[in-house]
């Protein structure tokens, strides 16, 4: 992988191993949208990028020093996909080796922790056009405004400012159910009953008993929250199309802990593969 410096922008070059339309589109994030064949846009960390990708190079219009403060981290650049992917590709199962194959191009986001479990908390039941709706307009009532090209966006709200709002608040917004588990979370995490800094620390077992502590998070939101936002790659969500790819492929069983550390990029692997692959 080469990085290279543009001045008002960065290039990435030889990496086969990221696409940016796969991992951004295999619903770990919900703040980022396709805005052309070749272009993604969204906010995080309290930024706004712009990401494009012609000819296998990918293209950020960010400075490099914002780019080594915050987007290889977020982008997870630092890990080696091809050697994780081989480790798929290389073993005996067939189905895992055809999803790896498939979504090669996925990398696990590092995204902010309170964001990823709030998000998840929203995601219940519900669809992505609506989470993406939800979450702007709590960003847009409750976030911090972020200045880009002379247009204004706004970040994902603080637990803080969430808390402060109030149940009431956050249900006017159209968030249904989920205000009173989203007021829940934001209130634990506020004051600090629920230490996100310190779960980040645990085993996965164990950051996974402690946001469980919060209404309305069960094991699959809990470990949505881990894989994508507590840097926890062996947490493994399973949701209505893990289930499909466990009924469908492995009726005898399917072995988590055999993946080891790697176990949540196996997940997202299959959980592309079934989901892109059914509707074509």
């Amino acid at each position: 992988m080469r990085i290279i410096d543009l001045k008002s922008s960065v290039r990435i070059e030889d990496e086969d191993f990221f696409d940016i339309s796969q991992t951004f589109d295999c619903g770990q994030t919900f703040r980022f949208d396709k805005v052309s064949e070749n272009t993604v846009f969204g906010i995080a960390h309290k930024r706004a990028l712009t990401l494009s990708q012609e000819d296998g190079a990918i293209t950020l219009d960010c400075t490099l020093d914002e780019f080594e403060s915050i987007w290889r981290r977020y982008l997870a650049l630092d890990i080696d996909y091809k050697k994780i992917n081989s480790f798929f590709t290389s073993g005996d199962d067939e189905v895992l080796k055809n999803a790896a194959i498939y979504g090669k191009g996925i990398r696990i986001l590092r995204q902010d922790p309170w964001e990823a479990l709030c998000s998840f908390i929203i995601s219940q039941n519900n669809n992505i056009p609506r989470i993406k709706k939800i979450i702007n307009a709590l960003s847009e009532r409750y976030g911090e405004p972020i200045e880009k090209d002379g247009r204004v966006f706004y970040s994902f709200p603080s637990a803080e400012a969430l808390a402060l709002a109030g149940t009431d608040a956050i249900f006017e917004l159209r968030t249904g159910f989920r205000a009173k588990y989203i007021s829940d979370a934001a209130e634990k995490v506020a004051s600090g009953e629920i230490d996100l800094d310190s779960i980040a620390s645990l085993p996965t077992a164990e950051a996974l008993s402690e946001l469980m502590k919060i209404k309305g998070v069960g094991p699959k939101v809990a470990s949505c929250a881990l894989l994508f936002g507590f840097d926890k790659p062996d947490a493994f969500p399973i949701d209505v199309w893990v289930r499909k790819v466990f009924a469908k492929y492995y009726p005898n069983g399917f072995d988590i802990t055999s993946f080891g550390n790697n176990a949540g990029i196996a997940q997202q692997y299959l959980f592309y593969y079934e989901r892109w692959n059914s509707k074509s």
